[in-house]
């Protein structure tokens, strides 16, 4: 993702669904190690059908994140940071979009040929995407599995910059993203 042209901190609405993403996605990695760590029963479909809703979930926001960015656009570039924070700013963000958009649907597919529903919340299944197909299905969470883990480093990538800018250099990039009640610009 690359930096806009915007003076000051992100608009109420980006700063809303980064933090909605966010707690989503921090909720969804424990569910996804416990689920398979859990004896089949109960307890594992709930765990399996929580984390397929908020991969559902996870997929609405961003997109509607992508909207809100291409219509409010996105600050541009704190003044203090040399060209390569900025080079790999931009390159943790826009991996981080496109696997928090890749993963969700990757899952639905593998789920649509796995012959599994994809429910959200139970208040509806998605539609199957793909006709039964084990093969295609394995292949496929294999990749989901490996995305997640590209997701958790970048993650951490993500939250230790941030946490670097605020603590080490206090320089204001973190406050850019927080709502104003807790200093945000």
């Amino acid at each position: 993702m690359t930096y806009g042209d915007r003076i000051g901190g992100y608009p109420p609405a980006s700063k809303l669904l980064h933090w909605l993403v966010a707690a989503s996605v921090l909720t969804t990695l424990p569910v996804s190690l416990a689920m398979g760590r859990v004896s089949q029963g109960p307890a594992q479909d709930f765990l399996y059908n929580l984390h397929k809703s908020l991969g559902v979930l996870i997929l609405v926001l961003m997109i509607l994140r992508l909207i809100n960015r291409v219509v409010a656009g996105a600050p541009a570039p704190e003044p203090s940071l040399e060209p390569w924070h900025r080079v790999l700013s931009s390159a943790v963000h826009g991996l981080l979009y496109v696997l928090l958009v890749a993963m969700p649907i990757v899952g639905w597919i593998a789920n649509s040929a796995y012959g599994a529903p994809t429910p959200f919340f139970g208040l509806f299944a998605l539609p199957k995407l793909v006709a039964d197909n084990e093969a295609l299905a394995k292949t496929l969470f294999a990749l989901h599995r490996w995305a997640g883990f590209a997701v958790i480093l970048l993650a951490g990538m993500h939250i230790g910059g941030a946490l670097f800018h605020y603590v080490v250099r206090r320089d204001g990039v973190l406050q850019r993203m927080l709502p104003r009640a807790m200093g945000g610009r």
